[in-house]
């Protein structure tokens, strides 16, 4: 019976497998469903049904999760049959915060064709409890970048307007009935502390519901290195990454070896062993918005980072050397093989040495500068697997011991017979103590006494040599400690006007220098030597030094002014006197010369016109000439221009112009342009305007010339007749003569009579002369006299028969009695030996009668009257009333023959 009873009850069974198979409907199922939360995430766990055990293949498991009955995802997780009867789980992150809406979950199984029934759990916010609206989520962390809805629940009664993010208003969907959501994507980090949601409501009377989030990143650190410094810890440094923003909300936590370190900022330290070989030091650093690991790996027998020296003194001090100690504070480092550096600070000048040992911890510091401060400190490293320089040593500061001063940099200018020795100061480096004093010595070549003198505060010494002489100079500076090694310079024989001849060239600096180069000399064993100094004021020289085998030099001081004309002269540097190899001139910076700068003068040469103009003093060029160019502006326009490039030209030639007004300006051409500028205006006119102008000038010259010598002449017309027409003295009478009517008589003058005897004459009687226009013809002229080489002698008139003429006698005088002219003198005539004296009449007339006296004047010689060269006319006018009156005699030369008696 109980056999029957199975049968039934499997075959049962077995039908209704066949059904539920027929149905796909399974038997394996999930089962103890459970539903957690936190913030958005969703966590669910389930378990297997018993009869799921029996299956073969995997199980299926479906989850479907809704919002607010919505679907929103859809999930399949996978079940292997190992798997099968342990407890599952899955994690589902909304995109809203639990609180917004009711999120719900679905699972059932399904197995090949056939799926079991649904499971369902819900997680619903609390709605009841909230008094007003809220925005969620709030005071959580975001990372930058993501993409985050908000919303905003509401009780019932109150109406929704807007929402936004620090006043970023986006677009909102509504959710249910009193919830709204809002999703935005964060694009920058929340600074200084979080973001504001704000949620506004229509009545603006009721408080905004908000909610405060962070943004930030997660770790973002990098490098890291590990290291040691005592062989019994490792410390480890790294970068640390870019700031997180939200460290008050989600502090990043850093692990080394999986402990953490505390109190760090980009070094995290901790004791371990330290042994030979390679291994990693792991270093993570996390907070709420990620994590990041990094790795070093190394062996830290080899990256020993040492600790700086201690106690650090100078033992041992001289001029030129001292000895440095220090100490170690750690043990270890004493068998370590070390290297060491030694930083020497003096004036601004760093000098590291390197010194090498096993436990090294002192050197010996050599080249040292008497009487000088030091500042030094040390700083030490592993060798040979070297890793980093230890920390540098707490400084110290000593003094050496003073010295003799070095020698001397010297040098010499030579003007004529005037020689000036140059040296330079010593620095203070270089004196290595006060100095007191200068001691200049010279000689010439061959002569073994040399001069001394000496010098307190000086640089230069002024002495008058023979420069037709070589010469020695040596000059030595002395302190407390000595004197210096002797500095020498050859002054050589010149030329005899003491200056040394080699071309000059140009040379034109720039930033502020000038660069000079050479060509090399056989002769410059000891290198070149460059001086320099203005060209116009060469008082202050100075001079560089340049090594051998150097052939250029770039030359800057201090003293240099743009626009100012330097000459730099280029020795060679030999065992006996300096040569000169090259002279140049030039500007460190040449400038724009000033305007009105050139003296114009201009000259119209027919159509032509030709400006010239003095060369310009040098003081004054601020830069190389280059040439010139001349423009002719007509009307403010330029219609012509000539330019040229010769410098030394101090004319231009503008041709072909015609009349009119012009204006010509004239410019300097050098490299930094033209400049200069320098103008004259000039009126051109024709060629007859020049002629008329100059005839009319010329004849203005010539009159005012003459009325200048007229008016001279009328206000000295007494001096100038006396000098050039002296008044005539008339013969003295001594006889009667002119006999009677019609015979030829001729005056005679008895020599026998004294110059005191009185000649009388009874009368005269001379023919009547027919005149012609008021004057006595040639033909019947009474008396004719000629000179002769021998003397004077007298022809016999041609007497025509007048009427009677009748003279009344008239005493003459004496030459004692008669009033005489100054020119008183006896003149003796060979032929005759007349003697003739100038008197006057007894009427007193005879001086003043101007007829008589218009003859040509007589030559004086120089011992009295010489008679006139040429032929004499006596000319008489006479009127028919006064034929018959008497005749007075006239003031002119009359010669007496000589009477046959005597």
């Amino acid at each position: 019976m109980i056999r029957w009873f199975l049968l039934f009850s499997l075959f049962c069974k077995s039908t209704q497998d066949a059904n539920g198979q027929e149905n796909g409907v399974s038997h394996c199922g999930p089962q103890n469903l459970t539903l957690t939360s936190s913030d958005q995430m969703i966590l669910l766990t389930w378990e297997d049904e018993p009869s799921c055990s029996t299956l073969h293949d995997v199980l299926i498991y479906e989850l479907v999760f809704l919002i607010e009955d919505k679907t929103v995802d859809n999930v399949e997780v996978a079940v292997t049959p190992e798997q099968i009867g342990s407890t599952h789980s899955w994690n589902w992150t909304s995109h809203l915060a639990l609180e917004c809406a009711s999120h719900s979950v679905r699972l059932r199984s399904r197995y090949k064709n056939q799926t079991s029934s649904w499971k369902h759990e819900q997680k619903s916010p609390e709605i009841k409890t909230l008094q007003e609206g809220e925005v969620f989520p709030k005071d959580r962390v975001f990372k930058v970048g993501s993409t985050v809805t908000f919303c905003c629940v509401l009780p019932e009664g109150i109406l929704f307007n807007k929402m936004y993010l620090n006043r970023f208003e986006s677009n909102t969907t509504q959710i249910s009935n009193q919830t709204y959501a809002m999703t935005v994507r964060l694009e920058k980090a929340a600074t200084p502390s979080c973001a504001i949601v704000t949620c506004e409501l229509s009545d603006r009377n009721k408080r905004s519901p908000k909610a405060c989030v962070y943004i930030g990143y997660p770790p973002d650190d990098r490098d890291l290195q590990c290291e040691t410094r005592d062989l019994r810890s490792v410390e480890c440094h790294w970068n640390v990454g870019r700031e997180t923003h939200v460290p008050q909300k989600s502090k990043t936590i850093y692990h080394l070896l999986g402990r953490e370190c505390v109190n760090v900022k980009g070094e995290c330290k901790m004791n371990v062993q330290v042994d030979a070989g390679e291994r990693n030091w792991t270093l993570t650093a996390e907070n709420q918005l990620g994590k990041v690991e990094l790795t070093d790996r190394a062996d830290l027998t080899k990256r020993v980072h040492m600790s700086p020296p201690e106690q650090l003194k100078a033992s041992t001090v001289n001029a030129r050397n001292i000895t440095l100690e220090w100490v170690w504070t750690e043990p270890l480092y004493y068998n370590l093989s070390l290297i060491c550096q030694v930083n020497i600070n003096h004036s601004e000048t760093n000098t590291i040495t390197e010194k090498f040992g096993v436990g090294l911890h002192f050197v010996v510091l050599n080249d040292l500068i008497p009487h000088w401060t030091y500042d030094v400190k040390v700083r030490c490293g592993t060798t040979p697997h070297f890793w980093k320089w230890s920390s540098w040593s707490t400084g110290i500061n000593f003094n050496t011991k003073g010295d003799v001063p070095d020698a001397l940099d010297v040098w010499r200018q030579v003007t004529g017979n005037h020689v000036i020795i140059l040296w330079k100061m010593p620095l203070d480096n270089q004196s290595h103590g006060h100095i007191e004093d200068y001691e200049v010595t010279w000689a010439k070549t061959a002569d073994r006494k040399p001069n001394r003198t000496k010098f307190h505060n000086k640089d230069r010494a002024e002495l008058s040599l023979d420069t037709s002489e070589e010469y020695i100079v040596t000059v030595t500076a002395r302190n407390a400690y000595g004197s210096s090694s002797p500095s020498t310079v050859v002054i050589p024989s010149l030329n005899p006007d003491g200056t040394e001849r080699v071309n000059t060239s140009q040379v034109i600096g720039s930033n502020g220098s000038i660069s000079l180069s050479w060509s090399a000399s056989p002769t410059a064993s000891c290198g070149y030597i460059v001086d320099w100094c203005r060209t116009l004021e060469c008082s202050n020289v100075e001079w560089l030094k340049v090594a051998p085998g150097e052939t250029s030099a770039s030359i800057f001081s201090k003293t240099f002014i743009g626009g100012v004309r330097y000459s730099f002269s280029v020795y060679a540097c030999t065992q006996e006197a300096p040569v000169l190899l090259e002279r140049r001139e030039g500007y460190v910076h040449e400038k724009s010369m000033e305007d009105n700068l050139f003296k114009l003068k201009f000259k119209q040469q027919g159509s032509d016109v030709v400006v010239s103009w003095d060369q310009i003093n040098l003081r004054k060029q601020s830069a190389f000439i280059r040439g010139y160019v001349l423009y002719c502006e007509a009307n403010n326009k330029i219609i012509n221009n000539v330019s040229t490039d010769n410098t030394d030209a101090t004319s231009l030639k503008v041709e072909n112009l015609s009349t009119g007004f012009y204006k010509f300006r004239l410019k300097a051409k050098t490299t930094d342009g033209e400049c200069g500028t320098t103008e004259i205006a000039a009126t051109l006119d024709s060629q007859t305007d020049t002629m008329v102008s100059s005839v009319v000038i010329c004849l203005v010259t010539v009159f005012v010339v003459l009325s200048l010598i007229t008016v001279l002449c009328y206000r000295h017309w007494a001096c100038i007749k006396r000098k050039v027409y002296p008044p005539i003295p008339k013969p003295v009478l001594t006889e009667k003569w002119f006999t009677s009517q019609g015979e030829n008589h001729f005056l005679r003058v008895d020599q026998h009579h004294s110059e005191g005897d009185t000649v009388n004459v009874s009368e005269l009687h001379c023919n009547s002369v027919a005149l012609e226009n008021g004057y006595i013809s040639q033909e019947n002229m009474p008396f004719v006299f000629s000179q002769t080489p021998k003397g004077y002698y007298n022809q016999p008139l041609k007497i025509s028969i007048p009427p009677p003429l009748t003279f009344t006698t008239t005493a003459v005088s004496s030459q004692s009695e008669a009033p005489c002219s100054p020119f008183k003198g006896v003149f003796r005539n060979p032929s005759y030996n007349l003697i003739m004296q100038k008197c006057t009449t007894g009427d007193q007339q005879s001086n003043s009668d101007p007829e008589l006296q218009e003859g040509t004047p007589l030559e004086r010689s120089s011992s009295g009257y010489q008679p006139q060269s040429i032929t004499e006319t006596l000319t008489v006018n006479q009127t028919t009333d006064d034929l018959e009156s008497p005749v007075s005699c006239v003031s002119t030369y009359i010669l007496l023959p000589k009477s046959p008696s005597n």
